[in-house]
């Protein structure tokens, strides 16, 4: 009975400090801000109540909150997709045996752990008139335009920076590829079945798991985008590149409209949670699961 007893107090005290930390830092903050998602809150003062207030003048009489709406919506459309298909065949590639194989792997993967903003101070220098993103467009006749300037380019120069970190994406799809049964590509050659036919028969079918994870995750991480706007272009020129969490960011810490920006907040988190049911709910019809026998 003293055993047990002990066992049971000593398991809660080994995990105390991470319960404190989580009541502390995430739920108690999580809670908080549904209750100042709903009042007038400035720092000084005490929070005053105003029901829906913020939620109906985020959608009603705030422009720059839909275009942040935008915006994002722009980068996710194009990112998610550019950066799944380039790590998906960087995987392949990086999935065949040949001399110096760790070394590639690496290489692809380094971008992925580097600090965010020593990779936007990196690229602000490569995407400058004369850097040499615009110097090997003038190798094959372009005149690059200013990227970081324009309100046209702005957007697609932090898409073309985004693609720079696709490590993450690739090593989960090198992971999926080497976990495919070699016996099936050898059936698909007996029926035969070339190059093109296997990637998509057996390929792709066999790795829909992780296409679906790396969905759910790219689609979750460009409705977050923050450090490279803050950085490369502060949401200019003209707002173009004004994401929806650099207009909460600025909202609550450079406008001290904390109850607003916790508005914004919990509309983001509807936002991504909508992407997320949509995702799930429609997987089944596209994701195999080896020994499962529903699609």
């Amino acid at each position: 009975m003293r055993t047990t007893r002990w066992q049971r107090w000593s398991g809660l005290l080994f995990i105390a400090p991470w319960l404190i930390t989580f009541l502390w830092f995430t739920l108690g903050p999580f809670i908080a801000s549904i209750f100042l998602s709903f009042t007038n809150y400035r720092f000084i003062g005490l929070p005053t109540w105003i029901g829906l207030d913020n939620y109906v003048r985020l959608f009603t009489d705030d422009a720059k909150f839909i275009r942040s709406i935008i915006n994002t919506l722009y980068y996710t459309a194009v990112h998610v997709p550019g950066i799944m298909i380039m790590a998906f065949f960087v995987a392949i590639l990086l999935n065949q045996k040949v001399k110096g194989q760790p070394i590639y792997r690496t290489a692809f993967y380094l971008p992925s752990v580097t600090a965010g903003v020593a990779t936007a101070y990196l690229w602000i220098l490569l995407l400058q008139p004369n850097g040499l993103v615009n110097q090997f467009l003038g190798l094959v006749g372009i005149d690059g335009p200013n990227w970081l300037t324009s309100s046209t380019w702005a957007m697609p120069a932090l898409i073309l920076m985004s693609f720079w970190g696709l490590g993450t994406t690739m090593i989960i799809y090198l992971a999926a590829l080497q976990g495919i049964p070699q016996h099936l590509y050898e059936a698909a050659s007996v029926d035969g079945a070339g190059v093109i036919r296997k990637m998509w028969h057996v390929t792709v079918p066999m790795m829909t798991p992780a296409i679906f994870l790396t969905a759910v995750l790219q689609i979750i991480g460009s409705w977050q985008v923050f450090t490279q706007a803050l950085i490369v272009t502060n949401g200019g020129p003209r707002d173009s590149t004004l994401f929806i969490l650099l207009h909460l960011y600025r909202t609550g810490f450079e406008y001290f409209q904390m109850g607003y920006a916790s508005a914004i907040a919990w509309v983001l988190f509807v936002i991504i949670l909508i992407f997320t049911i949509i995702q799930f709910g429609i997987a089944r019809r596209w994701v195999y699961y080896e020994g499962s026998t529903e699609r």
